[in-house]
This record gives C-alpha cells, sequence and structure tokens, in this order.
C-alpha cells in the first residue's frame, strides 16, 4: 500500500473513531422528538442515558429539552437532530438541576445558543456542582470526559414565551416540588406538555425538593388538560392522566404515613425503616429512593402548624 494509501486509511479511521451515532429518538408528535431514557441509577453500562430528553423543531431553529448525563450523550443528542434537520439550535432548555438531564449541555455550546432555565436553577447548579460532578466521575469513571456544568443565559420567573418560527414553546416554573427549579415546556402546536421530572411513570418519584409543593403542581398540572405529556423517567406512551393519578397517590401515601409517623413521636430512623413497604411492588428504583423520601417527607412535615 502506497504512502497516500496509508494516510487515507488512517484519516478515514480516525473519522470512524469518533463518529457520533445518533441518539434514538421516537417522533412523539409533529416536530416533537424524545429519546426515552432506561430506568435506572447512572452507571458505566447505561453510559448515564437514563432520562427522557429530546427536541422540538420549529420552522426557524430548534429547541433541545434536556441534554442528558454526560457530554457524549449529549454529543449523540446533536447527532440525532442533524439526522432530523439542518436548521439551527436556538435554546437549550433545562427543566431542572439534576445531573441526568445538564451534563449533555456542553456539546451544544458551539451552537451558540440561550441556555434556559428557572430563575433558581443557576444557584442550585452552583451549589451542587462539585458533587455531581464527583458522583459523575466516581459512577461512569472515563465515561464522564468532557462533562460539565454550563449555567443559563436566560432565565424564567413565572411563564416565558420563546417562538421557533411558527412555533411557540410556552415555558413555566413552578412551586417547589421535584426540586426547588423545576420548569416544563408547553408546545403549542401540539398540546404537549413536557413535565420532565414532574412526572416519573412507574419508577419511583424521587423528592429533593417539597412533598407539600409536588401535591400542590399535580393539580394544577389536572386542571391544564394537555394533549399528551412527556415524563421525565418511565414509558412515553403511557396515558398521562392514569400515571399522574398514580404518582399522586404514591405523594398522598407518603404524607399521611409519615404525618402519623410524628403525630405517634415516632423517630425519623423509625419512619424510614416501616413506612411505604407496601408500595415497593408497584415502582421501579424503589429500593434505591424510598428511604430518601422518606426522610425529605420527614424533615419537610415535622414543622408543619
Amino acid at each position: 500500500m502506497t504512502m497516500r494509501l496509508l494516510l487515507i486509511a488512517g484519516l478515514l479511521w480516525t473519522c470512524a473513531a469518533h463518529a457520533v451515532t445518533p441518539l434514538k429518538v421516537t417522533q412523539f408528535a409533529p416536530g416533537l422528538y424524545v429519546h426515552r431514557g432506561q430506568d435506572d441509577v447512572a452507571t458505566r453500562a447505561n453510559k448515564g442515558d437514563i432520562a427522557n430528553i429530546g427536541f422540538i423543531v420549529g420552522r426557524d431553529c430548534v429547541a433541545v429539552i434536556d441534554t442528558g448525563g454526560t457530554a457524549e450523550e449529549g454529543r449523540e443528542l446533536r447527532a440525532a437532530i442533524r439526522a432530523v434537520t439542518p436548521r439551527p439550535v436556538c435554546y437549550v432548555i433545562n427543566t431542572h438541576m439534576h445531573p441526568d438531564h445538564i451534563f449533555g449541555n456542553v456539546a451544544f455550546a458551539a451552537d451558540h445558543p440561550q441556555f434556559v432555565g428557572s430563575a433558581t436553577l443557576g444557584e442550585a447548579e452552583a451549589s451542587h456542582a462539585q458533587s455531581y460532578l464527583r458522583g459523575l466521575r466516581r459512577e461512569l469513571g472515563a465515561l464522564a470526559d468532557g462533562s460539565e456544568i454550563v449555567p443559563p443565559t436566560l432565565t424564567v420567573d413565572g411563564t416565558k414565551t420563546l417562538d421557533l418560527g411558527h412555533r411557540k414553546l410556552v415555558l413555566r416554573t413552578w412551586k417547589t416540588a421535584h426540586t426547588n427549579n423545576d420548569l416544563t415546556v408547553y408546545d403549542e402546536e401540539t398540546g404537549t406538555l413536557w413535565l420532565a421530572d414532574l412526572l416519573f411513570v412507574k419508577c419511583i418519584p424521587v423528592i429533593d425538593g417539597s412533598l407539600t409543593g409536588w401535591l400542590a403542581d399535580i393539580a394544577t398540572i389536572r386542571q391544564m388538560n394537555p394533549r399528551r405529556v412527556v415524563p421525565g423517567h418511565g414509558p412515553i406512551d403511557t396515558p398521562w392522566r392514569g400515571a399522574l393519578d398514580a404518582e399522586e397517590g404514591y405523594l398522598m401515601r407518603l404524607a399521611r404515613d409519615v404525618r402519623g409517623s410524628i403525630r405517634r413521636g415516632e423517630t425519623m430512623q423509625h419512619a424510614v425503616e416501616t413506612i411505604g413497604l407496601a408500595e415497593r411492588g408497584k415502582w421501579r428504583l424503589f429500593d434505591i429512593y424510598q428511604r430518601r423520601n422518606v426522610t425529605a417527607a420527614y424533615a419537610e412535615l415535622e414543622w408543619e402548624g
């Protein structure tokens, strides 16, 4: 083989080695694409791909909604967008601060979009940045390379409308619930409400904010009555009203049982060890998050008036 052919072969091998495989996405509604994350915690086996993320295509540009758990997943999501449309990415919207939704942001930096989040997102990300990065490296090793937090450049407090070109997205912040920086995206074109982690389907809801606030938010979501919703975790094709009822039922039972434990003068440790065991067969990841949920609920409800 000539030197010229060797060089060409080397270049082709290098390009193939660095080629990015597009993330698998489903067109959930016209122009609205969702990647279904795995129902798990972040591991080397799943590469941190555990959240439902995706994008919406307008006439002029694209809005990304959450970017995944690593820089690599973000690159794969970007490749999925390029497989669908050449239109530029003008917005990268983060629905809240958790690592599985934000660490892919860096893959879109060269597109120079507005990074959008709740008015409380930046502070929440900054206060958790070091622990999130340590955890990512511990769980994923080299798969975490290049992942970093990109803070919002455009914030929302209340509601804000973004126009993708004949396609308007209404962004809304919420009472402290899953976190203190939850944000949803409503696509007027298709009547789709991207709820993210305000709705867990078949996976146990995780409280990193306020149990009572979450229950209040659920009541408001039900009144909004969207045509369809995108949950943050779990199947995307489950009828949303039943899924929301199931989540609300879990949270209501948790509140009832924790309040009862507090009234009886039981310690937090006793509550953690005894409350909600009958729920185990109903929710994926129960054994990982139930004790944490009871702890959060007890700490909140202990000081009710």
